[in-house]
């Protein structure tokens, strides 16, 4: 498990469109979610980086809410049907993946975090992280995990 490690993001502002439904409907309308966002991408104006797509997720026993989002600075002007909002800076156990083994990789990343014996802290968001290039078939993504420090 050398690809799993913890690392620090920085408090980041998001804007993007979300989904919420029941784990079984998942991942299907996660990449619906995303390829919508991505077809959209062209309504945020300003400086934004859209080789690097967001997705903060939080979920119970019984649905998730998923988002599609790009990090972007302060925006006076959100598109119609998008939401604006931070995520705070919050220490994460990460693993490395690739987009067609996100399954294997949360399965690792979970092995790596009862080793180590880090707790998910319960009221903070995950977030995968793709970065997308067309040349590619296969996407590098990155699976993170809030951990409780405490």
């Amino acid at each position: 498990m050398n690809n799993c490690s913890l690392i620090t993001k920085p408090a980041m502002n998001m804007v993007g469109i979300s989904y919420c439904g029941p784990y079984s409907t998942f991942p299907d309308e996660a990449i619906h979610l995303q390829s919508e966002f991505l077809a959209r991408k062209h309504e945020i104006e300003g400086d934004v980086k859209t080789s690097v797509l967001y997705s903060p997720n939080f979920g119970n026993e019984v649905f998730a809410t998923y988002w599609a989002c790009f990090e972007v600075p302060h925006l006076e002007q959100v598109p119609a049907g998008m939401v604006q909002f931070s995520i705070p800076q919050r220490t994460y156990a990460m693993a490395v993946c690739t987009n067609e083994r996100i399954g294997e990789g949360y399965e690792q990343l979970t092995a790596w975090m009862n080793e180590e014996k880090l707790n998910k802290r319960e009221n903070a968001v995950s977030l995968e992280i793709f970065y997308i290039d067309e040349h590619l078939e296969a996407e590098q993504v990155e699976l993170l995990i809030p951990i409780d420090e405490e």
